[in-house]
Order: structure tokens, then C-alpha cells, then sequence
């Protein structure tokens, strides 16, 4: 896949929009901890959402049809994983039970340390990409083990799983076992000491740091070019402490976008293989290769399908999601009844 060089204005107009968007959401709307209001919660939900939409406008104006798309797959790709990480973030939240008021302020400093650990991720996996372009293989058959894990996957050990974490930190840092407000630090027998919520805040950070390590492959596999990476990912998190308050009654409801995940993980990662069989083919057959079928495999490992590949990708992610969505509101959940879906 082809890169461009993207200019120095760009960056700062990205950067603007995201520090400006931050600062009215926080520092202007929501000061102080509380639960927002559904009304609330439904305008910034179209507020990041339409950011993203026009934001994608601009690349298709300034970059063409081929880049909007990447970034529109991309963003959908990663807002779909977010969404899947709102229900962890769900269970972290009942399993130290933080007040609803304070989880406000856990999800936007969760919110900020994911943008600096993503874009370290992010240009990090681009030159490592550039220069050992082999390790996309290493993505993609990682995906699809992803994939097929969350097929089989399920939220029964995460008791368990959420205890080694609380047992590692707490080993290194001094943390007070009660709730101080909304503050992370407090001081205790004279000593500054971590409150539960910055324990809370630390939890939700490693497991941000965790399907970043997911999500981000996946990206990839979309496309290589670092800035449509970046800001795709970055509009997609955005929003997540918005889409949890707006979600975190419906965690049940959407019980089948797991396996959509697990399924377009599973064909990304198929897809980033593909060059590697086709190249295996040509190199088995060699001379046997029919000259259609040597023109049609040298035409793909060439590029000249791009345009086609992304539509497929855009295509199977958007319809994988939508099928999942309906199916989880057609189909109730296992012991589950009609009545208890429509009663939610």
C-alpha cells in the first residue's frame, strides 16, 4: 500500500480539532463529575460522530475517494472495537463499584492516556511496517487467532484476570482501598498514597493498552499510511466515555458483535495474508501458471486491485456489523426472554 506526505498544516488542523472538541467537552460542558443525561449523552454522541464524518469529508476533498474510504473503514473498524471495550469497561466499573459519578473522570483521563499510547503504538508498528514490510504477515495471522478466540471467548475469568492486575499494581504502588471523591492521590498516615479510583484508572489503561493491541493490527490491515492510522483511531476513542453512558444499559442487547468482531478480525487478517499466498503460488507453480491467472496474481500483489479490496473491506464491516446489531435485537439472549428484551 502506498503512503503520502501529508503537510505540516494538517497535522496541526487535526490536532486542533481534537484538543478543541477535549477542551468544550471537558473543561466547558463537564467540570464537574457527574452522570450525564440521556439528552446529553445522545447530543455528544452525534457531536463525535459528525466530527469523524466531517473530518472524512475533508480527506476526500484535499486526498480523493481511496483515502476517505481507508479512513472510513479504519474508524469503523476501531469504533466497533471500542464499543466491544465498553462492556469491559462495564465490568471493571461493577467490579471495584465506582459511583456512576466518578466513572466520568476515569474514562476521560482513561481517554487522554490512550492518545499518547496509540500514537506511540501507532508510528511505531508504521516504521517497523516500512522497513520489515514481512511483519504485516505476522499481524494478520495474529488477527485471525484473535478472531477465532473471540469466537470462543467469553467474560468468566475476568475476576480473575482483573485480581493479578490488582495484585501487580498494588505491589509497586501504595493504594488506599476507599474511594477520595474524584481525586487519585490522597494522603494517608502522612504518606501520598494512590485512592481506589487511580487503581481503577490504571486497570482500564492496561486494558485500553490490550485491545490496542488488537485493534491496531487490524488497521493495518486497512491500510499502512500513518496519518489516516492515527486519526481514524483517535476519532474512534474520542467518543468512547460518551458511547458508554449512552451503551452501558444496553451491554446485553448487543450480545452478537462479538462474533462480528471476531469475524471481520478473522478476515482482515485473511486478507493481509493473501499477497503471501499468491506470492507462494507463483513461486510452487512457477512456470505452470497459466499466463491469465500469472497476469491476475502479478496485477494484485501490484496494487492494482486496491481500489476493489477496500470496497470488499468497507463492504464486510459495515454489513457484519449491521447484521450482528439485528440479530442480537431479533434473537433473544440464552435465558433471556422476548418479555426481558422488550422490557429493556
Amino acid at each position: 500500500m502506498t503512503t503520502i506526505e501529508y503537510p505540516l498544516w494538517i497535522w496541526i488542523l487535526f490536532f486542533s480539532i481534537v484538543l478543541i472538541a477535549l477542551f468544550v467537552d471537558i473543561g466547558i460542558v463537564n467540570r464537574r463529575s457527574h452522570v450525564p443525561s440521556k439528552t446529553q449523552t445522545l447530543v455528544w454522541s452525534v457531536i463525535w460522530v459528525g466530527l469523524a464524518v466531517s473530518f472524512n469529508g475533508f480527506i476526500y476533498y484535499n486526498f480523493g475517494l481511496l483515502h476517505a474510504k481507508r479512513f472510513f473503514t479504519g474508524y469503523l473498524i476501531e469504533l466497533s472495537l471500542s464499543v466491544d471495550n465498553l462492556f469491559v469497561f462495564l465490568l471493571i466499573f461493577s467490579f471495584f463499584k465506582v459511583p456512576k459519578k466518578l466513572q466520568h473522570g476515569v474514562l476521560f483521563w482513561g481517554i487522554i492516556g490512550a492518545l499518547v499510547m496509540r500514537m506511540i503504538m501507532i508510528f511505531a508498528g508504521a516504521e517497523l511496517v516500512e522497513h520489515f514490510d514481512w511483519i504485516l504477515y505476522i499481524f494478520g495471522a495474529f488477527l485471525i487467532y484473535t478472531g477465532i478466540n473471540m469466537f470462543r471467548g467469553d467474560d468468566s475469568n475476568f475476576e480473575l484476570y482483573e485480581n493479578r492486575v490488582v495484585r501487580w499494581v498494588t505491589r509497586y504502588i501504595p493504594i488506599s482501598r476507599e474511594f477520595e471523591g474524584d481525586k487519585f492521590f490522597t494522603e494517608k498516615d502522612g504518606t501520598r498514597v494512590g485512592t481506589l479510583l487511580f487503581l481503577v484508572l490504571i486497570v482500564v489503561e492496561l486494558t485500553d493498552l490490550v485491545f490496542a493491541i488488537d485493534s491496531i493490527p487490524a488497521i493495518f490491515g486497512i491500510t499502512t499510511d500513518r496519518f489516516i492510522v492515527y486519526t481514524s483511531n483517535i476519532f474512534a476513542i474520542l467518543g468512547l466515555r460518551t458511547f458508554y453512558f449512552l451503551l452501558a444499559d444496553l451491554a446485553d442487547r448487543f450480545y452478537l458483535l462479538k462474533y462480528a468482531l471476531g469475524f471481520i478480525l478473522g478476515f482482515i487478517g485473511l486478507k493481509m495474508l493473501l499477497p503471501l499466498l499468491a506470492q507462494g503460488l507463483i513461486m510452487v507453480m512457477g512456470e505452470n501458471v497459466t499466463s491469465g491467472l500469472s497476469a491476475f496474481l502479478h496485477s494484485f500483489l501490484s496494487g492494482e486491485f486496491d481500489q476493489e479490496a477496500i470496497n470488499i473491506s468497507l463492504a464486510v464491516v459495515i454489513g457484519a456489523i449491521f447484521l450482528s446489531v439485528v440479530l442480537s435485537m431479533l434473537i433473544p439472549k440464552k435465558g433471556k426472554s422476548k418479555a426481558d428484551m422488550t422490557e429493556d
